[in-house]
């Protein structure tokens, strides 16, 4: 099923930024999405199996670098990219 997710991420110790760039952009390197980023979240679209796999993947691993983080996330099942969004 083709969904939409919207993610965002707030490690609660360290220097943060460098952590959510990071997080990002592993989930820019998969290719298998449509992902989009502003000021407040990443957008990502897709099967949402695949999608809710490789997140758990990557929570995963932000954990061992940021053990205290918060994810806040918003699951639109149904949804394809809008027109024009670009793959990454």
């Amino acid at each position: 099923m083709r969904a939409a997710v919207e993610i965002s991420m707030y490690p609660l110790a360290g220097d943060y930024i460098p952590r959510i760039l990071a997080f990002i952009e592993r989930l820019n390197r998969r290719g298998e999405f449509t992902v989009s980023t502003n000021d407040l979240s990443t957008q990502i679209w897709g099967d949402l199996g695949r999608i809710m796999s490789v997140l758990a993947e990557e929570m995963a691993r932000s954990s061992l670098d940021s053990p205290q983080v918060v994810y806040v996330m918003k699951v639109l099942p149904g949804i394809s990219a809008p027109s024009g969004a670009a793959a990454t």
